[in-house]
């Protein structure tokens, strides 16, 4: 990261406020692995509803659990099914984009079509259908949604390496490359990826948030993470049956989602923003 992109990224009030909160859930998730205020597990009767207070932050849940070490828990489980659902689809999405842009570079189109059909089949399957037909054969679990999360996500870089790609191939150094005698997947490597970095990290960001959605939409559907490991989707699913006698139960994981989603979102628009040339230029 060069000065002149430190000194606008400070100046894109979107990017800085997206880093924050992003920096926040990541801070949370490393904290809950070294301290947590009370077990996430361990069952209180006779504090159960309890109100916000010195003993617990946040309060206490139907059976007693603190509320915050739940939250911190749980945002565990929010940054590892982005991270690994976000690196099924880039690692695999990403390779077939560029196999598909060589192939086309190469006068092959069938390759090329192919990839990109296929692509088109799998994005008539959603995460939470895919999730719904994966757990109907196998049953709920944090695996089955990452599987279906990750499935989801390689048409998304597939297309977006096809194009970037496709279009890295057509300038004159890749041409120089060919004729120094270079293969595809040197210049794929040398060349290409290089090239096409700046829309993957930024899609990247935005399927993270993606990830972390539909995450807590299978846990509150009892399709993604299981009981006794805190999810914050599961969290809102518990607290609607004291929706009106306790609405800080749905309070506090729906705003966590909200401020994760929102923050990976802005830090996703303003790296778009900076890599932007045009809108580097004005700034």
């Amino acid at each position: 990261m060069n000065q002149g992109f430190a000194s606008r990224a400070r100046r894109h009030a979107s990017f800085m406020i997206g880093s924050v909160l992003t920096l926040l859930l990541a801070a949370a998730a490393l904290l809950s692995l070294v301290w947590q205020p009370w077990p996430p597990g361990e069952i209180d009767i006779p504090n159960k509803l309890a109100p916000p207070s010195a003993a617990h932050w946040l309060g206490t849940d139907s059976l007693g659990r603190d509320l915050a070490s739940q939250l911190l828990v749980g945002a565990q489980n929010s940054i590892v099914v982005g991270v690994v659902a976000v690196g099924i689809g880039l690692v695999l999405g990403v390779a077939l984009g560029c196999v598909a842009a060589a192939s086309a570079a190469r006068g092959r189109g069938l390759l090329d079509e192919l990839i990109m059909r296929a692509s088109d089949f799998t994005f008539a399957f959603p995460a939470l259908l895919s999730a719904i037909m994966l757990t109907a054969i196998y049953g709920p679990g944090l695996l089955m949604s990452i599987v279906a999360i990750g499935i989801f996500n390689i048409p998304v870089f597939a297309r977006i390496a096809r194009t970037s790609a496709g279009a890295v191939w057509a300038r004159d150094f890749v041409t120089a490359a060919r004729a120094a005698g270079k293969g595809n997947f040197a210049i794929t490597l040398d060349h290409v990826l290089p090239n096409i970095a700046s829309p993957l990290i930024v899609q990247a960001t935005i399927s993270f948030a993606t990830a972390i959605l539909a995450e807590a939409a299978l846990s509150y559907l009892g399709l993604g993470t299981q009981p006794p490991q805190p999810s914050w989707g599961r969290m809102l699913n518990d607290a609607q049956a004291q929706m009106f006698q306790a609405p800080l139960l749905a309070l506090w994981p729906g705003a966590a989602i909200m401020l994760s989603v929102l923050g990976l979102n802005l830090m996703g628009d303003g790296l778009r923003d900076l890599w932007d040339p045009r809108l580097a230029r004005q700034r």
